[in-house]
């Protein structure tokens, strides 16, 4: 029996407060943890200081510390915006992957995406191609995606994709491999650098080159958000309201994978963050994309910014960031699997 208008109507502002409160939420999360990201560290810096200090460099008369300038403005500021924006790529891509590929386990690690582009970095690092450690991340990566989709192609079936990308992913890390063997010492070292993930070598020149293009990704990932919704639904359900489903799943593909390689050419592999965080999105906003994706820019880089803090102050050294989202990304994966609701019958 149909439920009565007024019920419906009731129930679709409840999901749309639902999803607004959502946003603003997450939002205040990424940036409650910005500012405690920055104060965090070998010592603390009190509040009132890190104000201080970034107001100076704003231009306004007031008296700081260097140490702390040079601290806040030099390492950690950079650092945590750098990580916060990786977060945000990882799981925009992790759920845009979800949702166009109709699958709840794949991820831009799982799909073979971060191993391609992982790949594609090692070979702008050792040998002396004519573009950017990003553009060739960006490429390998696409190359990764494209192998993943091929496979899998008329299998249908989740485990087909997923074994497609495990193939995928191994042999690319195994190009990599070689190029372990083949580097100096110093290539070796930024070599190992993408296997195990970190933001020890953050730089302005890195924030000011990818935090606006993962900005622009997100943007159009969230423009696509309804269409993305659609996919889900399948191809036939898309042409019937006047969509493409080709040229879609096609336009958002690229986004992610592009969104992917910028990841991995700043921070090197970093699983999980893909997986995990578009499935808490959904926990919290609902199944709609509309939702969906602008929630995990935002617990996607609260949680990177969170295991980043956790990295450089749970040991006198520094913990390879990828053993920490490994660490904190494993119980939260069991406490999901338990659970039921989470719009993808997982």
């Amino acid at each position: 029996m149909a439920a009565p208008p007024g019920d419906a109507l009731r129930a679709a502002l409840a999901a749309t407060w639902r999803r607004r409160l959502a946003i603003v939420l997450s939002a205040a999360a990424a940036a409650v943890t910005l500012i405690v990201s920055v104060c965090v560290g070998a010592y603390w810096i009190p509040l009132a200081d890190v104000a201080t200090v970034l107001g100076a460099g704003l231009g306004l008369p007031l008296q700081v510390v260097s140490t702390q300038t040079t601290v806040i403005w030099d390492i950690r500021l950079p650092r945590t915006l750098l990580a916060a924006a990786v977060g945000a790529a990882l799981a925009v891509s992790g759920g845009v992957f979800q949702s166009t590929f109709r699958n709840p386990l794949v991820e831009p690690y799982i799909l073979g995406v971060s191993a391609g582009a992982a790949c594609g970095a090692g070979l702008a690092v050792l040998f002396p191609v004519p573009f950017s450690v990003q553009l060739s991340a960006f490429v390998f990566g696409a190359i990764a995606v494209s192998a993943t989709t091929l496979l899998a192609r008329n299998r249908g079936s989740t485990i087909a994709l997923v074994l497609s990308g495990v193939i995928v992913g191994a042999f690319f890390m195994s190009v990599f491999a070689m190029f372990q063997y083949l580097g100096t010492d110093a290539q070796l070292r930024r070599l190992v650098f993408w296997v195990l993930g970190g933001f020890y070598t953050s730089r302005w020149e890195d924030v000011v080159l990818v935090t606006p293009l993962v900005a622009v990704g997100v943007l159009l990932t969230w423009a696509y958000s309804w269409r993305l919704n659609l996919l889900t639904l399948g191809d036939q359900e898309c042409r019937s309201l006047g969509v493409d489903p080709a040229v879609t799943r096609r336009v958002l593909i690229v986004v992610a994978t592009a969104l992917t390689a910028l990841a991995v050419s700043v921070a090197g592999i970093v699983a999980w963050i893909g997986l995990l965080i578009p499935h808490a999105a959904r926990m919290i906003a609902g199944a709609d994309n509309r939702a969906v994706i602008p929630v995990s820019a935002f617990l996607g880089a609260t949680f990177l910014m969170i295991c980043d803090d956790l990295a450089r102050t749970l040991h006198s050294g520094e913990l390879p960031i990828g053993v920490v989202t490994a660490a904190l990304g494993t119980p939260f994966l069991v406490a999901l699997l338990r659970r039921r609701g989470t719009g993808w019958g997982i």
